[in-house]
């Protein structure tokens, strides 16, 4: 007998994280955290991890029957934080602090299921172009990046800010899609119709 799919719950509010979601052929609702997601965590990587949790985890407590999956990603130039930019004043200070320079992007997934909390991290190296001061303050103005850690959407305008990106796109979008597909069908949830991954033939093709 096939073991029951359990259902999906995506605990986040973000649009770009229900989209990708959809991408991937998952059937979910969204039921948003209320919790207070401060943190004293000031490494990046720590900090992601922390925060997705944070965001699952009393979702998962009205939801015990259920898979929860929850997300958060931060954005650091030099160790140093980029959260969302208060206005387009912080905005425009956040874009001359990424001018020419490579940032990390690190998005924590969590998935709460059955009782047990598991959490992985994501990164991905971001190569900003050098930015001119009237291009800084196009952006700024465009209000893209307000609600966005770091300031900017790589999916929207904020891609002509990027020259270079090491790492997985969907990562700095806020959802690295390969974590998610493997945490999802790890607990039995399918993901584009299988539940399992693929076997990869690594045989050498006939000359």
């Amino acid at each position: 007998m096939a073991a029951q799919v359990p259902e999906v719950v995506l605990a986040s509010g973000s649009p770009r994280r229900r989209e990708l979601l959809t991408l991937l052929g998952v059937e979910f609702r969204v039921q948003v955290s209320g919790e207070d997601e401060d943190s004293a965590e000031t490494d990046p990587r720590a900090l992601a991890a922390e925060l997705a949790a944070l965001k699952g985890r009393s979702v998962a407590a009205l939801n015990p029957d259920a898979l929860v999956i929850a997300a958060d990603t931060v954005v650091a130039v030099d160790g140093v934080l980029l959260a969302k930019p208060a206005d387009a004043a912080e905005n425009a200070d956040f874009l001359r602090q990424l001018s020419g320079r490579t940032h990390q992007v690190f998005t924590g997934v969590s998935v709460f299921a059955g009782g047990q909390e598991q959490t992985e991290v994501a990164r991905t190296d971001v190569t900003f172009r050098a930015l001119s001061e009237t291009e800084i303050e196009y952006y700024a103005q465009s209000g893209e990046g307000l609600d966005k850690a770091g300031g900017y959407g790589v999916q929207g305008l904020g891609q002509a800010l990027v020259s270079r990106i090491d790492g997985e796109f969907s990562n700095v979008v806020g959802f690295p899609m390969s974590l998610v597909i493997g945490l999802l069908r790890g607990h039995g949830v399918p993901v584009w119709g299988a539940a399992h991954s693929p076997e990869v033939n690594t045989e050498a093709a006939p000359a």
